[in-house]
């Protein structure tokens, strides 16, 4: 089985979107939106997934030079799950707790 939760995304704007009730992940890039839900629940069982939005985002291409020659690649693809939860419910990550 896959393991579709991959980490917390946290920057300052999710930061922002968590006062809103919206959580980001970074999830596999094959998972759909039912599989990151019931992830989600399994994870945080205390609280409950209103909807989920997710933005795939496409490597960038990568050059450089070398004593053989110019070397090219591309960075790994991404994709990124904003989950909104029911209205109270949270996620604290520092302290691993839910309420």
């Amino acid at each position: 089985m896959k393991q579709i939760l991959k980490r917390p995304h946290i920057t300052e704007k999710t930061s922002a979107l968590n006062e809103k009730g919206v959580y980001v992940f970074l999830v596999d890039v094959e998972a759909n939106k039912l599989e990151i839900k019931e992830a989600v629940q399994r994870m945080y069982p205390t609280v409950s997934v209103v909807t989920v939005r997710t933005a795939t985002t496409l490597g960038k291409p990568k050059y450089r030079n070398t004593k053989k020659g110019m070397s090219k690649g591309r960075t790994s693809t991404t994709k990124k799950a904003f989950v909104q939860l029911a209205e109270g419910d949270m996620i604290d990550f520092f302290e691993g707790t839910t309420k």
